[in-house]
């Protein structure tokens, strides 16, 4: 570990050992797919600009983009399918249709 000054901000790199590859498929592959599609791609000038390019394509993934694994729809679209799915099998749900 050491410290490392990038145009004036102190940064301190911490070393973690790896693990297999297999043990995090999920995280692993969005990492090489942000990495890909949003670090490769922009020129980070400050923190704030980063901050800003990042939640922009944070925003575009989750609300624009649809997944494969999600049956081709959006992760905001599948989380309400699933919690309009629990308002309708939940005891909540299932006390007011009688």
């Amino acid at each position: 570990m050491w410290d490392v000054d990038y145009y004036g901000a102190v940064v301190r790199t911490v070393f973690v050992r790896l693990g297999k590859p297999i043990h995090n498929a999920c995280v692993e592959s969005f990492n090489g797919t942000f990495w890909q599609e949003c670090l490769n791609t922009h020129w980070f000038m400050t923190l704030g600009g980063a901050k800003e390019i990042v939640k922009a394509r944070q925003r575009e993934y989750n609300e624009s983009r649809p997944h494969r694994a999600l049956g081709e729809s959006t992760p905001n679209e599948f989380a309400c399918q699933v919690a309009a799915s629990r308002d309708l099998t939940g005891p909540e749900g299932a006390a007011n249709s009688l």
